[in-house]
This record gives structure tokens, C-alpha cells and sequence, in this order.
């Protein structure tokens, strides 16, 4: 499947960002899908992730009651809603696609969110 993540940007803290990545080619109704994000001079972290059906969410404790994952399976499309954001949310975010939570096998090309204070 092919990731295509968008909606990152400038946004002074507290601010929200919704990013939206958009899925093509295998069914992506079928799929698992997660959120990792990646800071300056720090490796990729674990931000979100939703499986298939959509009622089973779970989240990295720094972004829990902040960031709400979701999915739109008829647009093939999962979003990831940040409010309260911080400037230790600044980072490069990717989205994922894999057959189970934490088994990724493709990945999008990654947007970056920049929190300023």
C-alpha cells in the first residue's frame, strides 16, 4: 500500500493540527495503521496507532488525552487530530500500514509539525 501524509505545519503551542494520510492500492480497510514521529537528533517514536475496525486505539503516553487517531475506511484515508500541542510535538510524522499493530510494512514519506512557544 502507498502512504501519502500530509497537513503538518507551523503552529504556536496549544494550537491543534489535523494530518491526514491517504492510502492507495492494497485494501486498506483490512489494514492496521499507526503514527510515528521523529525529532531532531532522536529516533522514530511510537505515536498512535487504530486497527482495522476502528473501535481499538492506542496511544504513546506523552500524546494520550491530546492526540485522537481515526479513520475514514470508504476514503482510505486515517487522520491523526493533535490538540494542546506542544513544542516537544515538533517532529517529522509518518504514517504506517501494516497487517497488525506494530508489524509496519509500509510507510509514507513523513510531515513535519513545528510547535513553537
Amino acid at each position: 500500500v502507498q502512504l501519502q501524509a500530509s497537513g503538518g505545519g507551523l503552529v504556536q503551542a496549544g494550537g491543534s493540527l489535523r494530518l491526514s494520510c491517504a492510502a492507495s492500492g492494497r485494501t486498506f480497510s483490512s489494514y492496521a495503521m499507526g503514527w510515528f514521529r521523529q525529532a531532531p537528533g532522536k529516533e522514530r517514536e511510537f505515536v498512535a496507532n487504530i486497527r482495522w475496525s476502528s473501535a481499538i486505539t492506542y496511544y504513546a503516553r506523552s500524546v494520550k488525552g491530546r492526540f485522537t487517531i481515526s479513520r475514514d475506511n470508504a476514503k482510505n484515508t486515517v487522520y491523526l487530530q493533535m490538540n494542546s500541542l506542544k513544542p516537544e510535538d515538533t517532529a517529522v510524522y509518518y504514517c504506517a500500514a501494516g497487517p497488525y499493530p506494530g508489524d509496519y510494512d509500509s510507510w509514507g514519506q513523513g510531515t513535519l509539525v513545528t510547535v513553537s512557544s
